[in-house]
């Protein structure tokens, strides 16, 4: 594809950060994958986030990673952006995948601290920019100190703001008020996304533009709501919806993201639980609590969802919400 302008990406509302189905045989469903991507479209999805933490990327080989791209290119058709995960804690191997998901058509990157080694925000500062310097795709930050064990300052995502081709941060840091202490420093163009379902509203309060989500993936509807509910205004609404999310994240992070929501999403027969090691499937207590958080909001408005629920789910609804 051409360069395209940085400006062109719009990622104002709610994006799913996308889980990676496997099949039984442990490759990628690439059907699975397909369907998810055109429901997320159908339900208002401002982007499409693929091959980051959610789509287990440490597990995924670069092969599995550009087919995840691929799908998702030529779903998407130009409707919603597609962003690819394209992190490393090697510069050398984070330009490597930048490289390969900009051949392949994507709109934006995801790039994520480098973790493990425990960089500098001088070593930070230089890792961004040798990657913005190697392609014509713009780039978000990606700051998830509980898993890289490393984050970005205010100070240095100001610096990197002013790069060229650097629009966004995603933010994981459940630090609501970052976006009132950022926005006068990175101005109004700059993204400024939650990656934390459990802060995202308050967030978007404090100007922040939107979410890259894990919630969005089971429920868009209800994202979408209490976010346009906010942008209008609706205050009361908003904090309300707000509440309904908060439980049904609980239920999301009770054991290891991606695990709980692939068991959410395997309920809507949309792919299989499977992970890969070192995460496994959920215990029986994780299990039910999900189950349970998810017959509660169908009960409340089955539009909410990403799909209609099907067994064991539909069975045991009745013991489940009691």
């Amino acid at each position: 594809m051409s360069v395209m302008d940085p400006r062109a990406v719009k990622l104002s509302g709610y994006s799913p950060a996308l889980p990676t189905p496997f099949t039984d045989d442990d490759r990628v469903d690439a059907e699975a994958f397909e369907q998810l991507c055109e429901l997320q479209i159908a339900h208002g999805a401002a982007a499409l986030v693929v091959g980051a933490t959610t789509g287990e990327s440490p597990t995924l080989s670069p092969a599995e990673h550009g087919e995840l791209v691929d799908i998702a290119v030529a779903t998407a058709r130009g409707r919603v952006p597609v962003v690819a995960g394209a992190g490393s804690n090697s510069t050398a191997h984070a330009i490597e995948l930048s490289k390969d998901a900009e051949a392949r058509g994507a709109d934006a990157l995801l790039s994520v601290v480098p973790y493990y080694n425990k960089p500098t925000q001088e070593g930070l500062y230089a890792h961004y920019r040798e990657i913005a310097a190697a392609t014509g795709l713009p780039l978000i930050l990606y700051d998830v100190p509980s898993r890289t064990a490393r984050g970005l300052t205010d100070e240095t995502v100001t610096r990197l703001a002013e790069t060229p081709r650097i629009i966004g941060l995603k933010d994981a840091t459940a630090d609501a008020g970052r976006p009132s202490r950022l926005r006068s420093l990175v101005g109004p163009d700059f993204w400024l996304l939650s990656g934390d379902d459990a802060t995202a509203l308050g967030f978007i309060a404090q100007g922040g533009d939107g979410c890259i989500s894990v919630l969005s993936n089971a429920a868009p509807g209800l994202c979408r709501a209490m976010f346009q509910s906010w942008r209008q205004g609706d205050v009361a609404r908003a904090r309300q919806l707000n509440l309904v999310c908060t439980r049904l994240t609980d239920a999301l992070f009770c054991e290891t993201n991606p695990a709980p929501l692939k068991f959410a999403l395997s309920l809507f027969g949309l792919m299989s639980p499977r992970v890969r090691l070192p995460l496994v499937e959920l215990s029986e207590r994780a299990r039910s609590e999900v189950s349970g958080a998810l017959a509660r909001l169908c009960d409340d408005d089955p539009g909410w969802m990403i799909g209609t629920i099907r067994s064991p789910l539909q069975i045991s609804r009745r013991v489940l919400v009691g």
